[in-house]
């Protein structure tokens, strides 16, 4: 057994859907135990293992380890529901449910086969059935397996060399043939018929002994499954809930490395790609949801790309199984999803692990993105680097921005001996800027001056050159700019993406800038609409092409804008652009769908063959609606806004402790751990959030009553606003209760006490 099988067996998560190409599949993969539904629908002679290539899911919801699973499965116009659970330890439950009948439901079979091999290099373990009972067992010198149903299979159990073998006798022989009955075998399968049984649980437990694992698999079999938690109602309803089960369903086996990993989709990712696939921002971003509610999922996205890490210091566009864009990489987030999954974990060492590489990458950036020497970074292909597909094409240095055909690109032309495209981009150099503060910082924390002072020199100097050279002050935007001639200026790209919103992002754009920028953001011809954000402004040209970037809604542009309004200040145009971003996302939710990207018209997903509808960054458009109650920044730390109604959030990990945020009758609660630790009748922000089980600290602009239940007067050690005391009081539910006085700007309110 690897070590990273050993570590999700230690952690509980041997059980899982891990193989991207069989959603329904279960596997118990430190143990070798792989158990398929297949079906047979005899009015169409039609055999399916439920590929995920097939059209034939609807993903339900799901816990992020996989302790609890639904979804919904079709076949030959049958459908049924499916849900797995696990109890305990090395117990798995499922059961099934007919929704639909597309023919006589004796006609309609599903069975389920299993294959043990814990070694690769040895044959697969012989089950046996005893047809009395209808148990299906094994052994192996360290433990025992048995499958329990609640009723023995309709008719009949079979084996067979293998799942082709079964498939041809399905589609040769169909349903009626018994020659391959039996009670030994390697590959076993259970056969259930839909007139018999249309809904049934079985259950199948490893034990230490054959008895043990029969024991097991009973209480498995009687447990009532739990529902899952709602992780969001009301305000931005259902989106946490949302990311964690895209977040459950895209984490899979990468059976080449051997390690587990958020993958981009389970259509096409391992197929495609050959095994699997690592596009650079995605699984940042996925490692950063993730972190919301598991840090080892996070940590093992984050490792897995640590691990590609390039001897010239960037981190590779794309690695798969089959290529390696390592001559280009992919926009420099890593840093802000990094400082994310430390912050929502709770654990500093994530910093350590992920510093020396972000390093390495954000100075790979002023290495070789600068081809005109002006000190703006563009993106581009390395000449002589790698073997890539697109290597030293425009295409290449264009697939750099992950907008690969965005009109922003059509003006430029490919400088061969940089291998660069020849613009400066606005998006690039504002996230280098954002790259180079939190590395600043982080190098500080190290006591490495030196380097700390480096990057804050670099980051206001290219800053600087943004605001001023990135500024198209005709059209009042900050737009990409050609590279001029003998190093002056050249004039700037026609065409603007919501990349220009990432000065915000950045801290960069000015007071006057930012105005302007919102003018843009609201304005229908450009921005505006009822569904945004459109890759590229509504009166381009490019933008009625409606394919991939030149037209259509992206959810990582939505996402990164967002943030920038928040770092602004313009929660106005921050909730407006939240709740737009909802919205959009809501309707392909309905459906089943978390779509790659969004028509900017219709809103629609599915209206281009080439878009994805289970795509993992599309999880970034429900995260914003969560991100707009609470969220974690680089620049403001915890912030929470307080909005009126009746809502709930969580819980959801903040530090590393899971929280709990929830509005009733006029007043917000904050529990943490199970365990509420302060009420606010306020409205508005709190920044910089801190609490633990004897204090609370925020900054706030007041204007109402805190009451912490935990406390009493004769324990209080201080309750004070703006360095000055605060009167407390019992409050008439238990605890103490703080008014707290209005202010214009925001002050640190700090309450501590003894428990």
């Amino acid at each position: 057994m690897t070590d990273a099988l050993a570590r999700l067996q230690a952690s509980g998560r041997g059980w899982n859907s891990w193989a991207s190409e069989w959603p329904a599949q279960m596997s118990q993969l430190p143990r070798g135990l792989t158990l398929t539904p297949v079906a047979y629908a005899s009015s169409k002679n039609a055999f399916t293992d439920f590929p995920a290539q097939g059209g034939a899911f609807r993903y339900g919801a799901r816990s992020v380890r996989g302790e609890q699973i639904a979804l919904r499965l079709s076949h030959a116009s049958t459908e049924f529901d499916l849900s797995y659970s696990q109890p305990e330890t090395d117990a798995l439950r499922l059961s099934w449910s007919t929704v639909k009948l597309g023919e006589w439901g004796l006609r309609f079979w599903l069975c389920w086969t299993l294959r043990w091999q814990p070694d690769a290099n040895e044959p697969a373990i012989e089950w046996t059935y005893d047809e009395k009972s209808g148990e299906l067992s094994a052994t192996h010198p360290r433990h025992g397996a048995v499958v329990l149903a609640e009723e023995a299979p309709a008719l009949l159990a079979t084996f067979h060399a293998d799942p082709t073998a079964l498939r041809v006798e399905f589609e040769q022989q169909g349903y009626f043939y018994l020659g391959s009955r039996g009670t030994r075998g390697p590959f076993p399968c259970l056969r259930y018929n839909f007139e018999e049984m249309p809904r049934l649980s079985l259950a199948i437990a490893f034990g230490a002994t054959r008895d043990e694992a029969a024991a097991k698999a009973r209480r498995a079999l009687a447990a009532t499954p739990e529902n899952l938690l709602r992780l969001q109602t009301g305000q931005g309803n259902q989106a946490l809930d949302a990311v964690r089960d895209v977040v459950g369903w895209n984490s899979v086996w990468d059976a080449i490395n051997k390690r587990p990993y958020t993958s981009l989709s389970r259509a096409w990712v391992a197929q495609k790609f050959g095994g699997f696939g690592l596009w650079l921002d995605d699984i940042f971003y996925h490692a950063w949801m993730a972190a919301l509610f598991d840090r080892d999922i996070a940590v093992e996205n984050l490792e897995a790309l640590i691990s590609v890490a390039q001897p010239a210091g960037n981190l590779p566009c794309l690695m798969t199984g089959r290529d390696s864009w390592v001559d280009r990489s992919q926009p420099p987030i890593g840093s802000l999803a990094t400082w994310m999954i430390a912050a929502h974990s709770g654990d500093p060492t994530i910093v350590d692990l992920a510093y020396d590489t972000l390093l390495a990458n954000h100075d790979w950036w002023f290495r070789w993105r600068d081809g005109n020497g002006d000190g703006l970074m563009g993106w581009g292909t390395t000449p002589g680097v790698g073997s890539g597909l697109y290597r030293g094409t425009k295409l290449g240095a264009r697939d750099e921005s992950s907008m690969d055909n965005s009109p922003i690109h059509d003006e430029t032309d490919l400088d061969r001996a940089s291998g660069m495209l020849t613009a400066a981009d606005v998006g690039l150099n504002s996230l280098l800027v954002l790259d180079a503060e939190i590395l600043s910082h982080w190098a500080e924390q190290r006591g490495d001056t030196a380097t700390a002072q480096r990057l804050r020199h670099r980051g206001s100097a290219l800053a600087a050159k943004v605001r001023d050279r990135l500024w198209d002050d005709e059209r009042k935007v900050f737009a990409n700019r050609l590279w001029g001639q003998d190093g002056a200026n050249g004039r700037f790209v026609r065409s603007i993406a919501p990349t220009s919103f990432y000065p915000l992002l950045a801290g960069i754009a000015t007071p006057e800038q930012t105005q302007h920028l919102l003018h843009w953001l609201d304005d229908p011809r450009k921005f505006g609409g009822f569904w945004r954000l459109p890759s590229v402004t509504r009166d381009d040209p490019a933008y009625h092409d409606n394919v991939y970037w030149r037209g259509r809604i992206w959810p990582p542009l939505n996402l990164l804008t967002y943030l920038g309004l928040r770092r602004a200040d313009q929660r106005a145009a921050a909730e407006r652009l939240a709740s737009d971003s909802h919205r959009l996302f809501e309707q392909a939710w309905r459906k089943g769908q978390c779509p790659e990207n969004f028509n900017a018209e219709s809103g629609l997903a599915d209206d281009q063959p080439d878009t994805d509808l289970f795509y993992g960054w599309g999880a970034l458009m429900p995260l914003i609606a969560t991100l707009d109650i609470s969220r974690l920044t680089p620049w403001a730390g915890w912030e929470i806004e307080l909005k009126p109604g009746t809502w709930s959030l969580g819980p959801l990990r903040v530090g590393g402790h899971d929280i709990k945020i929830a509005a009733a009758d006029g007043w917000v609660s904050l529990r943490r751990d199970g365990v509420e630790t302060a009420a606010t009748d306020m409205q508005g922000t709190l920044w910089r959030v801190a609490i633990a089980e004897d204090a609370l600290s925020c900054l706030s602009t007041g204007g109402g009553r805190v009451r912490i239940p935990g406390a009493s007067i004769d324990r209080m050690i201080e309750a004070s606003y703006d360095g000055k005391a605060l009167p407390s009081e019992a409050a008439p539910a238990g605890g103490i209760e703080c008014a707290v006085p209005g202010r214009k700007s925001c002050a640190d309110l700090v309450l501590r006490w003894r428990n």
